[in-house]
């Protein structure tokens, strides 16, 4: 007697074959919608931060950080809070010390962001989508990228080069080294150089600044 050998007719692999690859379709499909919400959020960082200045500005005629009547100003004030008054918000964007710093606490105690307002919280630093930090600083005191003018600064640390190229061509002139938001190494200190599209890896870790 022969045996008969079993196994899959070709067309059961062809169901099989276009089964995994409306799997691998769907998943990419999802990473690309995660991928763009993280732009999105990330954008919008860019967006909102300045609304707080301004805002509070309306409120109490001051730059927030650099309040030098932020104990009277705000609920729960302290003499420590108060800034120098010389209309600039001194510092580092990532500072851990100063006027830079305090802006977070003065936003959040004049109800105009959320977030802890004691200095020592782990979470007290904002953190963008990515999990990199967030910060502001005026133009004139830290100029993180050389050539980056305007009067305030708003960065966003720890982004991943594809995204650095996204939010360029969504928000400015599509070339991370011109215009208004540019691209630096991440953890660059000040005056760095910023780096064209093409010098910009999609898997690196960078530091993006947006002046106005």
């Amino acid at each position: 007697m022969k045996s008969q050998q079993s196994g899959f007719t070709l067309v059961e692999i062809a169901i099989v074959l276009v089964i995994i690859g409306l799997l691998l379709g769907g998943i990419l499909k999802g990473q690309e919608l995660i991928n763009s919400a993280k732009v999105k959020n990330l954008a919008n960082d860019f967006r909102t931060i300045p609304t707080y200045i301004y805002a509070y500005q309306d409120k109490f005629k001051a730059l927030p950080g650099d309040d030098k009547a932020a104990q009277t100003h705000l609920t729960n004030g302290a003499a420590s809070d108060n800034g120098d008054g010389n209309g600039l918000i001194d510092g580092a964007w990532n500072a851990t010390t100063g006027e830079s710093f305090l802006f977070w606490r003065a936003v959040r105690l004049a109800n105009l962001a959320a977030g802890p307002t004691a200095t020592t919280d782990g979470d007290y630093i904002p953190k963008n989508a990515v999990g990199g930090p967030l910060g502001v600083t005026s133009a004139v005191t830290a100029q993180t990228i050389a050539g980056l003018s305007g009067t305030y600064l708003v960065c966003s640390g720890g982004v991943p080069g594809r995204f650095a190229k996204q939010l360029d061509v969504q928000m400015d002139d599509g070339n991370t080294a011109t215009g208004s938001m540019r691209t630096v190494a991440d953890a660059t200190a000040t005056a760095g150089t910023a780096l064209a599209t093409t010098a910009v890896n999609d898997n690196d870790l960078y530091q993006v600044c947006m002046a106005f």
